[in-house]
């Protein structure tokens, strides 16, 4: 229709977005919020549509969230949903190691241990990052270009579909280094994952790789980004292959021996390329865009229902024990990580802190001084 005098101008349309560009930027650590031009099955763009990229921009730390970061996941998400010419939501990181690695542990060690009003604050924010995809009025697709553990994990489970590059790996991290994945995990591994391996990816701190995850129905795609002499090479570092092992069928291990040493030979002459992954985020954005965008809420709403309820019913009481725990495990564990280049140990003593609570002893200044890992030399 060539007249479009019938349709509002853009000045009369209302903005419901709350918040400003203040939480954006491309410094780091910090959020970085973009606007894609959507394209067609043969790459011709579409005018007045598009897909809003949230990028995490903390690489050093890979993509480690701080409380500023956390506010700026917040006012993505808010912004996008709201924003009439959005289709979708990608949330990715920068780089081509990490979509995000949880909270930011030197946050944690140097300012939240032993505040935990403090950190009963943060975790409302954290609380409101789950809470802003879960609400998300927008398909929301975690580009995995790298490790998602930890609450990387956790925020990656809230997104409604998961595309991975086949070198991410997968997992918890909260027992051994003083918590409990709380965030999101304990609420929704159960329904990825069938309730044993729920159980042991949350407890036992192992990470899994994206080949392993998506044979347990935990992805919708896995795509190589290596690259040798313009050839895609699948993550040599993984075997792709079924197997039996210890009476196991197992598949998506890592390799061990001669092979892993010639694997890593052969990922040094690899270039890393996100081409595929990109591809994949595409063609799931123009689906999105071939349906009714109504009806295509209310069929992901239904399905996020079943997070939500057993989030919502544990995320408070859940605030208030993470929070408790910041003057116990968490400043324990948190301070043993963030120490890691001084001691060469990011975990306590774990057997010495049994002994010890065996013994009845108090949690004090002693207690501590006995399972933190001593400085080298």
């Amino acid at each position: 229709m060539s007249d479009l005098t019938w349709l509002p101008r853009e000045n009369d349309l209302k903005d419901h977005s709350l918040f400003d560009n203040k939480y954006f930027g491309d410094s780091a650590p910090g959020i970085k919020y973009e606007l894609r031009p959507i394209a067609d099955e043969a790459g011709k763009t579409v005018d007045g549509l598009r897909a809003a990229w949230i990028w995490l921009n903390n690489p050093a730390q890979y993509n480690s969230y701080t409380t500023n970061m956390a506010k700026g996941i917040i006012a993505g998400f808010q912004r996008a949903s709201s924003d009439r010419s959005v289709v979708a939501v990608v949330f990715t990181g920068v780089g081509d190691k990490a979509f995000c690695s949880g909270g930011n542990t030197v946050e944690y060690a140097s300012y939240y241990a032993k505040r935990p009003n403090e950190y009963g604050e943060y975790m409302d924010l954290f609380n409101a990052m789950v809470d802003g995809i879960l609400n998300c009025k927008k398909p929301v697709i975690c580009r995995v270009n790298g490790m998602r553990v930890a609450g990387g994990q956790e925020l990656g489970m809230a997104a409604d579909l998961a595309i991975s590059s086949d070198l991410a790996i997968y997992g918890q991290a909260g027992p051994k280094h003083g918590s409990a994945p709380d965030g999101g995990a304990t609420d929704f591994l159960p329904w990825f994952l069938s309730m044993e391996d729920a159980m042991y990816n949350c407890i036992s701190c192992e990470t899994w790789s994206a080949y392993k995850m998506k044979l347990k129905g935990f992805l919708t795609k896995v795509v190589p980004v290596l690259k040798k002499d313009g050839n895609w090479v699948r993550n040599p570092l993984v075997r792709t292959d079924t197997y039996v092992e210890d009476g196991d069928i197992v598949y998506g291990e890592p390799v061990a021996g001669a092979a892993a040493k010639k694997a890593k030979e052969l990922l040094a002459q690899c270039t890393t390329d996100f081409t595929l992954l990109d591809a994949e985020v595409d063609r799931l954005v123009w689906k999105f865009t071939n349906l009714f965008p109504h009806c295509l809420m209310k069929s992901i709403d239904g399905v996020r229902a079943k997070k939500k309820y057993f989030w919502d019913q544990m995320k408070l009481p859940n605030r208030h024990w993470l929070a408790a725990n910041m003057n116990f495990e968490a400043h324990m564990g948190f301070s043993a990580f963030s120490t890691k280049k001084l001691t060469g140990e990011d975990i306590i003593d774990f057997v010495k802190y049994r002994q010890l609570q065996a013994q009845g002893a108090s949690i004090d200044d002693e207690f501590f001084s006995a399972v933190h890992p001593k400085p080298k030399g």
